[in-house]
């Protein structure tokens, strides 16, 4: 009885555990500064709703700079974005904070300003997937 219930309990956390090693615990580096990423990108602009001003480092917000917004790497960490569907990347420096947590731990791990997302793919495609490599920091 013990062991159907284990097996059982292990057949619903093991996929989720696996999931969480491979997105957070193996890119890390021994600097705690995660090495690069899996996951779903989207844009956002001075238009979108609830936009302010200021990014979270308080600088302007200009939507056409090569900026985005994450929670897993410091401001000012320069990052490369490759798209997987098409191979095309950008270089971005980190200057806000986001996604939405909600989206975040739906697998949604960077947003880009409208100018970068358009240098990797058509604005029209919304969320795309890519990897995300820190460059410097």
């Amino acid at each position: 009885m013990i062991f159907m219930r284990t097996r059982n309990l292990l057949r619903r956390i093991l996929p989720a555990a696996l999931f969480v090693f491979i997105m957070v615990i193996a890119p890390q580096t021994s600097s705690g500064i995660v090495d690069y990423m899996l996951g779903v990108a989207s844009w956002y602009s001075e238009f979108s709703p609830g936009i302010r001003e200021t990014t979270a480092n308080m600088e302007k917000f200009d939507h056409n700079k090569l900026t985005c917004a994450s929670w897993d790497y410091p401001f000012d960490t320069v990052l490369e974005v490759i798209n997987i569907d098409n191979g095309k990347k950008v270089l971005v420096r980190v200057n806000d904070r986001g996604p939405a947590k909600r989206l975040y731990r739906k697998g949604r791990i960077i947003d880009l300003t409208k100018k970068a997302f358009q240098n990797i793919a058509d604005l029209d495609k919304g969320l795309i997937k890519v990897k995300v490599r820190a460059i410097r920091s």
